[in-house]
């Protein structure tokens, strides 16, 4: 039977969609529609200019490899774009465009990331191979300038800011940053890598995730290519290994890891490693691997508050020229409080959707898309709530947490109480203050400062705070 567009679009969406996470699949390719095959070109109409840029930003080599599938090697994509013509005639304007160069490599089509015009495979074959022509695979969108620094990460990107200003040449080596999913690791890490190149343009600087370099170790081992592999991550000045719990798989990996951390270590150059856990939570890696993660800093990533969410949400829409409602902002940011790639992902959605039905971003738009988009708070938490919660959590009488007394675990108790009330209700400063007899709003400023330092400097107290935030968050859910 002759493959039609429809069939061929239809052989694509049945792979896309066990790849791209449900919500982006419905925003971003259900709305498509398969209009024309030619040869081995597919034209595929999306309904505005911002979807045909979105998809070739953030889609293009999925939507290549998919296609080569279908059509081989030659296959083409290009774009039919619904444009608004500003009148009241039935047939919407439409614009042809082509997709942009789909030319993609896969993870095997490389040994190791070097200048895309050399054509030598195995870097090592060459005698007196040049440091210069490793590509140091970054982002460069990827900057410290585009990290909102807030207290769930200050203390990460100052550790980071030093390594970049003085790489292998400080005391975080090497710097283990940890958190959760969509917490700003990988940005972290690779503003590391762009500030390093920036700085000290001679500095060797290579980014890998352990999976491909696991990978990479598996080739070489096969091809009897091992101590080849090692030289290589020898040669470089700063290394940043993404996602190293993943090594816990990988036993032989581990022992090249481990021949090459030593290596670079002693010769005072900088390691950059993440992971979803601090090193001493790390299952199934080498005893003598996770003591060298204790030699340096490992600093988390939490979730990020109110306020620094606000500051996320203002600064993309800057950057990518887009303007929202105050009111809408301040919805999004207090609704989506799990990670940062979330809060994006929900700015992009409302975007989409906005494009999509032709209406501007209001606070009735935006509801409907998170009632989607993420499991919102079913009830709200007041300040009594995390007023009780607190004094069960610290056993203090509810009544000596609203006296004026210096007794020092009362006013802990109390400057805490105060820092999650301003976190997670929407209560102003004088309101928080009114709860805890009549104090005024300086008071709570006072209160809200000194836990951000504490949190800074005092690592039981860190952790009694965000032990009570999972219990004020459970506690909304």
């Amino acid at each position: 039977m002759a493959k039609t567009a429809d069939i061929v679009w239809s052989n694509c969406l049945k792979i896309i969609k066990d790849i791209v996470e449900w919500q982006h699949y419905k925003t971003w390719f259900e709305p498509i529609r398969p209009v024309e095959l030619k040869g081995n070109v597919l034209l595929i109409q999306v309904p505005s200019q911002f979807f045909y840029e979105y998809l070739e930003e953030h889609y293009v080599n999925l939507l290549a490899k998919t296609l080569k599938r279908e059509l081989g090697k030659e296959a083409r994509l290009e774009y039919r774009i619904m444009v608004d013509s500003g009148n009241n005639s039935n047939k919407p304007l439409t614009m042809d465009v082509p997709a942009n160069n789909l030319k993609t490599y896969s993870n095997n089509e490389m040994d190791f990331p070097l200048v895309i015009n050399n054509p030598v495979k195995n870097p090592f074959v060459i005698p007196g191979l040049k440091k210069m022509q490793i590509d140091p695979q970054l982002n460069p969108i990827y900057t410290f300038e585009s990290y909102i620094e807030g207290d769930c990460n200050r203390v990460a990107r100052r550790a980071g800011k030093t390594v970049a200003e003085k790489p292998g040449a400080n005391s975080f080596n090497p710097l283990v940053v940890y958190g959760g999913v969509g917490l700003g690791k990988t940005h972290l890490a690779q503003a590391i890598g762009n500030e390093v190149k920036r700085l000290h343009p001679n500095k060797v600087v290579l980014y890998v995730s352990s999976e491909k370099f696991i990978n990479q170790f598996q080739d070489h081992s096969r091809n009897n290519a091992i101590n080849d592999f090692i030289h290589f991550y020898q040669l470089i000045d700063v290394l940043i290994i993404d996602d190293v719990q993943f090594f816990n798989r990988a036993e032989k990996s581990q022992d090249a890891f481990f021949a090459i951390f030593n290596h670079l270590h002693q010769s005072g150059k900088q390691l950059v490693l993440s992971s979803d856990k601090p090193p001493k939570d790390l299952d199934g890696l080498q005893e003598r691997l996770l003591s060298r993660f204790r030699w340096g800093l490992s600093a988390d990533l939490q979730m990020p508050d109110y306020e620094t969410r606000i500051e996320i949400l203002d600064r993309k829409m800057r950057n990518d020229g887009l303007d929202m409602p105050r009111e809408v902002v301040k919805y999004v940011s207090y609704n989506i409080n799990s990670n940062i790639r979330e809060l994006e992902g929900a700015l992009i959605s409302l975007l989409a959707q906005s494009s999509l039905n032709k209406r501007d971003i209001d606070l009735e738009l935006a509801k409907k898309v998170l009632r989607n988009f993420v499991k919102t708070s079913s009830k709200e938490i007041t300040i009594e709530t995390i007023q009780k919660m607190v004094c069960e959590y610290f056993d203090v009488p509810y009544d000596k947490l609203l006296q004026k007394t210096r007794k020092r675990e009362i006013v802990q108790a109390r400057q805490i109480t105060m820092y999650l009330a301003k976190a997670f209700t929407k209560n102003s400063l004088k309101t928080i203050g009114e709860h805890f007899g009549g104090r005024d709003h300086t008071t709570v400023i006072h209160s809200c400062q000194t836990v951000k330092d504490l949190m800074d400097t005092d690592s039981l107290f860190r952790e009694n705070v965000m032990e009570l935030q999972q219990k004020v968050q459970l506690a909304a859910m």
